[in-house]
């Protein structure tokens, strides 16, 4: 655990990073745990492009493939998690040692797709809720984690952080790894997710940064030359670098404090946390006390 906090960026180093880089309606829900009212045939509104949600919607069967289309966030979850286990357990003081160490805490999982970070959430101790706005996405993760105890209980639900939000539903810590790129609008869906926070509480994200470099890896070979990703999956012009994803947070009343890219190396086929954020990273932020 040490090796992955020596990772970890506090805001200063952050803006160092930053500086270098730039110079290169209704819900429905599946779970055992009780949960508002709903209309059980409501489709909810997404801050997702509608062709955003037919992509997704296509290849959701095939969410816990580990060599199918999500083969990649397979691979890197791993890492993913370590950042999050080692940013929660500082903030919220609590032992990363422990089995688990996020006992207590509520956490949403924003686009939760199959549920492949939900899961791991649960398993260390988190009351987990799941939210996705394509069904089949919903259905596919309630199926796989019914099929663990220590996941069974975790709240599905097919509708939008924007749907919680007119719910008033908050949490201690927001997660919205990997989806802030597929949104229409990514300063009111950041909105959303400060809403969504408690205050002093957490907000994790991760995505892809918009450069050259990004273009060249995460979608001509990512997705046309290894075909790790479904052609179409990205698009470039989409992408948030690390400073706009900062300033956004910021004006939604997120402060971003430590920063981490996610490297890959080839000749291991894993992940590893590292200061390049030239193409994925991953950012931890804390909420202005109300």
């Amino acid at each position: 655990m040490a090796a992955f906090v020596n990772h970890l960026r506090n805001l200063n180093s952050i803006q160092r990073i930053l500086l270098q880089s730039s110079s290169n309606s209704t819900h429905r829900c599946f779970s055992k745990l009780p949960h508002h009212h709903h209309h059980p045939h409501a489709t909810p509104k997404s801050s997702l492009k509608d062709n955003e949600l037919a992509k997704f919607a296509a290849i959701s069967e095939t969410w816990w493939d580990s060599e199918g289309p999500f083969k990649p966030l397979h691979i890197m979850n791993p890492t993913r998690l370590a950042f999050i286990r080692s940013t929660l357990c500082r903030h919220f003081k609590r032992d990363p040692n422990s089995v688990r160490p996020l006992e207590g805490l509520k956490i949403v999982d924003v686009g939760c797709g199959g549920g492949i970070l939900s899961e791991p959430l649960a398993r260390m101790g988190a009351t987990v809720t799941g939210v996705d706005a394509v069904e089949k996405n919903i259905k596919i993760a309630q199926l796989h984690a019914d099929l663990d105890p220590a996941t069974s209980n975790i709240e599905f639900c097919c509708t939008t952080a924007e749907k919680l939000v007119e719910q008033g539903r908050q949490f201690d810590a927001v997660m919205a790894l990997e989806v802030i790129e597929h949104v229409a609008e990514p300063a009111e869906f950041c909105k959303s997710l400060s809403a969504l926070t408690i205050p002093e509480g957490a907000t994790v994200i991760s995505t892809i940064n918009r450069s050259m470099r990004a273009f060249a890896t995460a979608i001509v070979a990512a997705e046309y030359i290894l075909g790790w990703l479904p052609k179409g999956t990205h698009q470039w012009n989409t992408f948030l670098t690390p400073m706009e994803l900062v300033l956004i947070l910021q004006r939604a009343g997120i402060n971003v404090e430590e920063m981490a890219g996610f490297v890959y190396n080839p000749v291991t086929g894993q992940w590893s946390l590292s200061d390049d954020i030239s193409v994925n990273f991953i950012a931890f932020a804390t909420k202005n006390n109300a």
